[in-house]
């Protein structure tokens, strides 16, 4: 697999321009118009995450795709993620084989158990059973990729006999796991011979070389072949450094003090957010500088997808606009010329 560059957002709630929050409904049109964008600048992939709280708009990412589907023509669209542990396996994948079919063959899902728990509530689960309602689930949804008659037995739902499951795609649906970092996550991945997606939003990219490490020893002990490896993580581009961290501060220190009120987080300073831009997670900056990074990043863990999450916090959609267009017009040439 070739390297491919792209870019996610979970449809985070924008600034409109007199400085009020954007309704939900705009953010949703936003979101449709920067996919748009991001196909005609030759970005590779195109993801959109799934969440169920008032700070992003998107809880259903395959519709918002389908709209993009509709008016691109090259770009791949994903999820990124589906919380599968709070869906269903067959569900999904008959949401996602319709994308594909829209797409004419570019859907993905990337499946994980999500940062956010508002769906096990809002679904009706039960939440200390996260884990093993995200293993068997993930059981199932890797026996539909093949697209055949399936016999299995799990603790959470009814048994299927000899099942087929419709629509079918033309040419098998791409799914990836995508991980927060524990090693038995990345196992698991291996085991059931998936594309891994390291979500990395803190600290530098180095300390996830293990774990790279990792996937590709057990991929091999899985007697697999050497499968896909990507990462996500935070940026912003623009015409110059200090415009980008002007830009992105105080939406990604609004962003990290509403998330850090729920979790118990202290108060994040300058210092840190500028520790994080120069060598941590956020790459942020010129097109030269982020095509740096993303190189530098690619060559340390042997990567074959780099994915921009393009928003952090209420960044208002103009600004989201300009990054986007600069990503796929500079930065993604920049880093194939850094990396031939």
């Amino acid at each position: 697999m070739d390297l491919e560059l792209g870019v996610d957002t979970f449809g985070d709630v924008s600034m409109a321009p007199d400085g009020s929050l954007e309704a939900h409904p705009e953010v949703i049109r936003q979101v449709v118009e920067q996919g748009v964008l991001a196909d005609a600048a030759g970005i590779d992939f195109f993801g959109i995450g799934e969440h169920h709280r008032p700070d992003f708009a998107v809880s259903s990412p395959e519709m918002v795709l389908s709209a993009i589907a509709a008016r691109t023509q090259r770009i791949r669209l994903g999820s990124a993620v589906t919380v599968l542990s709070s869906d269903d396996p067959i569900r999904v994948y008959q949401r996602f084989a319709t994308l594909d079919a829209i797409s004419r063959g570019r859907a993905e899902v990337i499946l994980g158990r999500g940062s956010f728990t508002e769906s096990f509530p809002l679904f009706g689960l039960d939440l200390s059973r996260y884990d093993v309602l995200f293993s068997e689930k993930l059981d199932l949804f890797t026996k539909l990729l093949g697209e055949e008659p399936i016999t299995w037995q799990g603790s959470f739902r009814t048994p299927l006999r000899d099942q087929r499951v419709y629509p079918t795609t033309s040419g098998g649906l791409r799914a990836w796991i995508a991980v927060g970092g524990t090693p038995e996550s990345v196992v698991r991945a291996a085991s059931h011979g998936l594309p891994l997606i390291i979500a990395i939003i803190g600290g530098p990219a180095a300390r996830f070389a293990p774990l790279a490490d990792l996937y590709r020893r057990a991929c091999e002990q899985a007697g697999g072949a050497r499968l896909p490896l990507g990462v996500h993580s935070p940026g912003h581009v623009a015409d110059s450094d200090e415009l980008a961290q002007e830009q992105v501060w105080p939406h990604w220190k609004a962003l990290y003090a509403r998330i850090g009120s729920e979790r118990g987080w202290p108060p994040v300073t300058r210092e840190q957010f500028e520790g994080e831009v120069h060598s941590g997670s956020l790459y942020v900056g010129s097109p030269e500088t982020v095509a740096q990074r993303i190189a530098d990043t690619v060559r340390l863990l042997g990567l074959q997808r780099f994915e921009m999450k393009y928003a952090s916090g209420p960044m208002p959609h103009e600004h989201l606009m300009r990054s986007l267009e600069l990503y796929g017009t500079s930065v993604i040439p920049r880093v194939r010329e850094l990396l031939a």
